[in-house]
């Protein structure tokens, strides 16, 4: 006898109810299991054809064999879908993944018995006797530089760089280091250009930041070394940081987004971003894209596993040399590769000089200090450290 469409609608009701009861559990529980990106889906789109076929088995729709049919070819394109998930999660995380992690200064502190810093082949012609020496602070990436000089012409002492109770050399960031300079609580700083901001800010506090140059770098953009793209434009750069070229596809990649990483505000780095954009306004990125230390874009590019798309920027000798990574791929641009030939003929097109800044004149000892490290024995430091020389 055949049922009437009321009573097999109350019998549809009947049993799709509790199935999507279940169904509604069952996808936050694996959602909750971190299967959000694909098991949490297919467990609601099999419930749902289940559903479908439940109610055409009430209904009598399709001949038993066709439904059967049906759903059989359903089932084994999740198997497949699944199976291709399994795979690809298998590669994914049979690639390196690196972890983020800030560089230790202390295996650059001067006087150290297993230190790293540069030295010259004899002693200094020049030597600081003070007991109470410049106070110095500056950029992560220069510490290995001024530990250098402190080294060379210092009183031998322990000059712990996180120390800031009464020791004259520290390192604590370009950003602090110019407020610190500024504050009038150290006298030299070893760092990049300032930003417009901190210019301001010394203009605020009626100091004038003078800039000695002391060596050249280059500031270099990165991708994961599995990103088919070797090099890009200065035109591409300004797209990318403008929020107009979005697409590795539109520059000879993958079709991927493009993950732009940047710096927090007052960094060195970030700084430096800042100035090569010109005219062009800096987009402003999500807050999960802003890193608050160099070591994070560094780890985050490098790891492929969660960021693939990923471009980042940094300078030379950190990149390549504090906190190196046989995962990144270092860009060339414009053709023009970020090598030691190229940023000694300013070829390459981000090519910088770094800085020993002051607040205006400096006292007689102070440039002394300064004088030596321009002299060929400071320059000589300068490229021992692995940097260029300014001369």
């Amino acid at each position: 006898m055949k049922r009437s469409v009321w009573l097999n609608l109350l019998f549809s009701v009947a049993a799709v109810v509790p199935l999507a009861l279940v169904a509604f559990i069952g996808y936050f529980l694996i959602a909750l299991l971190g299967g959000f990106r694909f098991y949490a889906p297919l467990s609601a789109v099999v419930a749902a054809m289940l559903g479908a076929y439940i109610v055409a088995a009430i209904f009598d729709w399709f001949e038993p064999r066709t439904r059967g049919i049906a759903f059989a070819s359903f089932l084994g394109l999740c198997l497949l879908a699944t199976g291709g998930y399994e795979i690809n999660k298998a590669y994914v995380n049979s690639l390196a993944e690196v972890r983020e992690q800030e560089v230790s200064l202390e295996q650059y502190q001067p006087f150290h018995a297993e230190s790293k810093v540069a030295v010259l082949d004899a002693p200094a012609s020049y030597q600081i006797t003070d007991t109470v020496p410049p106070r110095l602070d500056g950029a992560t990436a220069l510490y290995p530089l001024y530990s250098a000089f402190v080294q060379a012409v210092y009183p031998e002492d322990k000059y712990d760089p996180y120390d800031f109770d009464g020791n004259p050399v520290v390192c604590s960031s370009t950003s602090y280091a110019y407020k610190r300079l500024i504050s009038g609580e150290t006298d030299i700083i070893f760092t990049a250009a300032p930003s417009f901001a901190q210019e301001k800010d010394a203009k605020l506090a009626g100091r004038e930041l003078v800039l000695t140059p002391i060596g050249r770098e280059a500031f270099v953009f990165f991708v994961n070394k599995r990103n088919p793209v070797d090099s890009l434009t200065t035109e591409q750069i300004l797209d990318i940081y403008s929020g107009e070229l979005t697409n590795w596809k539109e520059a000879g990649g993958r079709n991927d987004r493009i993950r732009a990483f940047q710096r927090d505000e007052g960094s060195g780095s970030q700084s430096m971003l800042q100035k090569i954009m010109q005219d062009r306004t800096l987009m402003q990125p999500p807050s999960e894209d802003v890193m608050d230390l160099m070591s994070g874009i560094i780890s985050r590019t490098s790891n492929y596993r969660n960021y693939k798309s990923a471009i980042g920027f940094s300078f030379l000798y950190y990149a390549s040399q504090m906190n190196s990574s046989d995962e990144l791929k270092l860009l060339a641009i414009d053709g023009i590769e970020p090598n030691r030939e190229n940023i000694s003929s300013g070829a390459y097109p981000y090519t910088v000089n770094f800085y020993a800044v002051t607040t205006g004149t400096p006292s007689p000892k102070q440039q002394e200090f300064l004088d030596w490290i321009i002299s060929p024995e400071g320059q000589e430091l300068v490229a021992k450290t692995g940097y260029v020389p300014v001369n």
